[in-house]
């Protein structure tokens, strides 16, 4: 494991899961958020950063061995109608830290993209990384975009990166946030007898990814890397449903009712999305462990003896 790393959106639900995995292996991280404070974070430095100015990042480059870039202020829904805002939220930040990189070329980065919101409709061969993206949203229409900086990036100074491409990931740790991750939000439901919000008729088909093995990928990532490259990998478990058997698989793990209300698809939705993770598998040795069921099993303790 590597000794230091930059953990760039460490206070979000991946971040602190990263967070605790590099501390518990004995690496120290330097973890950076807007606020520059969490309650939650066990980490050896934690500061506050203007992620829009590349001389303040590089600052926070030195002595590192890594960088992991997770920062981000949007889904899909939530960029509708704010192109705008997307650039200078999203792809802003990333675009000065490849410019602080400029000057570190040899440090490895890894950064977060996403396989549904980039890949859009795709009902029946598995999304693999040589698909041609096609976004739906602003949020996805970015995450296109970051990646080919990265590539220039790469191009340019031959920077050594790695982009994961993560399906929806779960998992104790992710707080209940609207517009944020539909499992949180449906146990947060069952918990208080609230009827859940549900944009189509449930039919829509996603993977969903637990967050231990997504950890184990982006560990996996850092200790092999290809210096002078960028490497593309989805991340998915292979394990793809509609959401109402999401949510009856919820109730199971719950033992409660979840009591669904259904209204108009987005536009910025896709019906179904399969993702192929074979990749990993055969560059890293990498494959996903914990089943659904066993996973929202897990999801649902930690989250029922989290509540007050």
């Amino acid at each position: 494991m590597v000794e230091r790393v930059l953990i760039i959106g460490a206070t979000g639900f991946i971040g602190q899961a990263l967070c605790q995995a590099f501390t518990q292996g004995g690496s120290r991280v330097r973890a950076v958020s807007r606020s520059g404070y969490s309650s939650t974070l066990d980490v050896e430095e934690h500061v506050a950063c203007d992620c829009t100015d590349p001389a303040e990042l590089a600052g926070l480059l030195q002595d590192m061995d890594a960088v992991i870039y997770l920062a981000a202020t949007s889904t899909p829904g939530s960029s509708a109608g704010r192109p705008v805002d997307e650039v200078t939220d999203n792809l802003t930040p990333l675009t000065a830290l490849l410019e602080a990189l400029q000057a570190n070329p040899t440090l490895p980065l890894i950064y977060f993209s996403s396989a549904g919101a980039l890949y859009g409709e795709h009902p029946q061969l598995a999304a693999t990384e040589d698909t041609p993206p096609q976004p739906r949203s602003y949020h996805g229409a970015a995450k296109v975009a970051a990646e080919q900086f990265i590539h220039a990036w790469s191009q340019q100074f031959n920077g050594t990166a790695t982009i994961l491409r993560p399906s929806n990931v779960y998992g104790p740790g992710q707080q209940e946030r609207d517009g944020f991750g539909i499992i949180p939000k449906a146990f947060g439901c069952i918990l208080r007898g609230d009827p859940i919000t549900i944009w189509g008729d449930g039919s829509a088909v996603r993977d969903y990814l637990y967050i231990d093995d997504l950890v184990a990928l982006a560990l996996m990532a850092l200790e092999q890397p290809l210096p002078g490259t960028v490497r593309t990998l989805n991340a998915a478990s292979g394990e793809a449903v509609d959401l109402n058997e999401l949510f009856a698989i919820a109730e199971w793990a719950s033992g409660g009712t979840l009591e669904r209300r259904y209204t108009n698809t987005r536009m910025v939705d896709a019906s179904t999305v399969l993702i192929s993770a074979t990749k990993a598998y055969q560059t890293l040795g990498w494959k996903p462990h914990v089943p659904l069921k066993e996973g929202l099993k897990r999801t649902w303790l930690w989250f029922e003896s989290t509540q007050h």
